[in-house]
């Protein structure tokens, strides 16, 4: 794994160095966009709506666009000066019970690997977490922005959960929330009975994925029938007809200024002949 940062805990009088990796990491089917009749790669381009052009990437930018049709540029300076003085550590700012964090506020997970020199420090926090029941709520900056996390230990290693700040959680607005629904005592026992009697421990062993199998199984079997397109084949027998062509041009090409070159010396003769006679 790849470290995607790199930085120092704030924890009282403690600053342990630590690493940071992605925890997961998705199992898709890597599909493209082609074009039907030949298979060939759709590729995007980046156009100007202005002048139409295709812009390269060192010339795109960043803008904020402003409701009288004016854009906001942003350089990368700008970005640059919204940065705390140091984007290398993680301060703790509280600890809160696991149970009062909606789990809905979490967004990414990262392994915290602590340094060699930071070994002692982390252990010891990890720890605490545990045996206290709580969560250390921190702000870091990952990838050029300041979010706010939490950390929590799962088999012994702290992670980071970054979260997603109140004002991105949206707020549910549904009509039957506003409606007296009438629930009879013996439909709502039934239904605690009926989860009582299917409750286990979670085993995330026990879940596939049935999509991504069949999608697989989907595309081994076209493979296997041959059912394939030939993106170059196309683009090859041009290039065959051209060779082809050119192979064929040069002989002709060839007699043709031999032809050229025999009917300008018979031409000339025919001058000197003509000249000589009439002296």
């Amino acid at each position: 794994m790849r470290a995607v940062w790199k930085g120092t805990i704030g924890f009282g009088t403690y600053a342990i160095p630590v690493k940071a990796y992605s925890a997961t990491e998705e199992h898709n089917v890597p599909l493209h966009q082609v074009h039907e009749p030949d298979g060939g790669r759709v590729r995007v381009k980046w156009v100007c709506e202005v002048d139409g052009a295709e812009v390269p990437a060192a010339e795109i930018g960043k803008g904020y666009p402003v409701p009288n049709g004016d854009v906001v540029l942003l350089t990368a300076g700008d970005f640059a000066s919204l940065l705390p003085p140091t984007t290398q550590s993680m301060d703790v700012v509280g600890f809160t019970p696991a149970e009062q964090v909606d789990p809905m506020y979490f967004a990414r997970s990262y392994y915290l690997e602590p340094e060699p020199a930071g070994t002692k420090p982390y252990v010891l926090l990890s720890e605490a977490l545990q045996q206290s029941g709580r969560i250390a709520i921190v702000k870091v900056t990952l990838r050029q922005r300041e979010t706010l996390g939490a950390l929590r230990v799962r088999d012994q290693v702290i992670l980071l959960e970054t979260m997603l700040w109140p004002d991105e959680i949206r707020r549910p607005a549904f009509p039957f929330l506003h409606e007296d629904v009438d629930l009879r005592r013996g439909e709502l026992r039934n239904a605690v009975s009926l989860i009582e009697d299917l409750t286990r421990d979670f085993d995330p062993g026990r879940y596939t994925d049935h999509y991504r199998e069949a999608l697989e199984a989907l595309i081994q079997a076209k493979l296997d029938g041959d059912d394939v397109l030939q993106p170059t084949a196309a683009e090859q027998a041009e290039g065959v007809t051209r060779l082809l062509a050119a192979l064929q041009q040069g002989p002709v090409e060839k007699a043709k200024e031999a032809a050229d070159k025999a009917r300008q010396a018979r031409t000339r003769a025919e001058r000197a002949s003509s000249s000589a006679k009439t002296s």
